[in-house]
This record gives C-alpha cells, sequence and structure tokens, in this order.
C-alpha cells in the first residue's frame, strides 16, 4: 500500500486531471479533498485515483476514480438538495455527493456493504446520509420528491416509478438497455409532464436487483 504522502500526490495528479476534463467545480474537488478514497478501497490497491474499478464483498465493484466523479458533476448538485441513492457499494460516490447536497438517502441489498459504508462515512465525518437495507426498487416515495437521484443499474426503459419521485427540473442519473451488455448512462431532467434525455456515454452496468441477500 503506498503511503500518505503518496496517496496526497496521486490525489494532486488527479484533481489536476479534472481541470484538463473541464471538471471544475471547486466546491467538488473540495468534496474529493476531504473524502479520502483510500478509507473506502480494498487492500492491494496501488494508486488510489486509478480509473478503474475495485471489487468489494458481496460481488460487487466500485466504479474507477475519474468515473465516480464525473457521476457526481452530472448530477449538478446544489447545496440545498435531497438526493436519493440506489446501490450504496462503498459508500465513496454517496460521500462525494452528501459533501455538496443537504440530504443523501441510500438504499444497498447487501447487509454487509450497508454496514462497511456505515463506519467508513463516518470514519471521514460524513453524517448526513440515511443508510437503509432494502433493495430500493420502489424508490422511496415516503421521502419523495428528491431534487436528485441517481441508481447504479439498469432499466430496459425509462423508469418513470423513479422520475415520478424527483421535482420538477429534477434529474436522474441511470443507464437504459438491457442486462449483460452495453448500455447507455443517461441523464433524465424532469421538464414539466415530460423528460429531457442526455445519454453521457457508454457503460455496463447490472440490471437493477430485487429483494435483499439474506445471507450477505
Amino acid at each position: 500500500m503506498r503511503s500518505e504522502g503518496r496517496d496526497r500526490e496521486d490525489l494532486a495528479a488527479f484533481l489536476l486531471s479534472l481541470r484538463t476534463r473541464r471538471i471544475a467545480d471547486p466546491k467538488l474537488h473540495e468534496a474529493i479533498e476531504t473524502v479520502p478514497r483510500r478509507f473506502f478501497l480494498p487492500d492491494g490497491i496501488d494508486n488510489a485515483y486509478e480509473d478503474r474499478s475495485a471489487p468489494l464483498d458481496c460481488g460487487e465493484t466500485m466504479p474507477g476514480a475519474l468515473f465516480a466523479v464525473r457521476l457526481v458533476s452530472a448530477l449538478e448538485i446544489e447545496a440545498d438538495h435531497r438526493v436519493l441513492e440506489i446501490g450504496t457499494g462503498s459508500g465513496y460516490v454517496t460521500a462525494l455527493i452528501a459533501r455538496l447536497c443537504a440530504h443523501v438517502t441510500s438504499f444497498d441489498r447487501y447487509r454487509r456493504l450497508v454496514e462497511a459504508a456505515s463506519r467508513r462515512l463516518k470514519l471521514v465525518g460524513v453524517s448526513n446520509i440515511s443508510l437503509f437495507l432494502e433493495d430500493g426498487s420502489d424508490g422511496f416515495a415516503a421521502g419523495a420528491p428528491f431534487d436528485r437521484a441517481i441508481v447504479h443499474a439498469a432499466f430496459p426503459t425509462v423508469p418513470r416509478l423513479f422520475l415520478d419521485q424527483i421535482r420538477p427540473h429534477g434529474v436522474l442519473i441511470c443507464a437504459l438497455g438491457e442486462g449483460g451488455g452495453e448500455q447507455a448512462l443517461v441523464r433524465l431532467r424532469k421538464v414539466g409532464s415530460r423528460f429531457e434525455r442526455e445519454d453521457l456515454g457508454p457503460v455496463r452496468y447490472q440490471p437493477l436487483v430485487f429483494g435483499t441477500a439474506e445471507m450477505l
């Protein structure tokens, strides 16, 4: 494992690379600086800020650093926003979102991931988060409407249920396409009774899975 000093060097290089990619929001950069990615990674990762996915418990993965930051940037979060996340995973994306908004409600179907993410989030001092051990397939109507929502999974068609739980002019990010192949990562913006779609690039997500994992 790299030393803390080398992690700081890798972080500085990563932040510089974001500027060349026009991801220059100072609040997002501050969030990245205050959420040490190393705390969310499994052991044995040399560079915490490389853009390569990393394995998690329960057969899940966490996205590479650049992809994670692009997701958060695409949400266009403001300080008073309330955000819904389906798929807590390691908790790294959750933590970045929480640094930028008023509150995050996050769901994951794996007990082991929820418990580990909770410990990591406390370690980095993030408290404006509610974590739930649920699949999140129905969203969270009791907490709606949300300003932003992100689902780390693929839907075969536009998920109207989630779009109905966001405010006018709110944003939902998810993947559209059949599971098992390449899908389109999309940003859906609610405009009146319709939704504007913007494609953000190809991804390979798993379909949204129903039910909690009883053994994990």
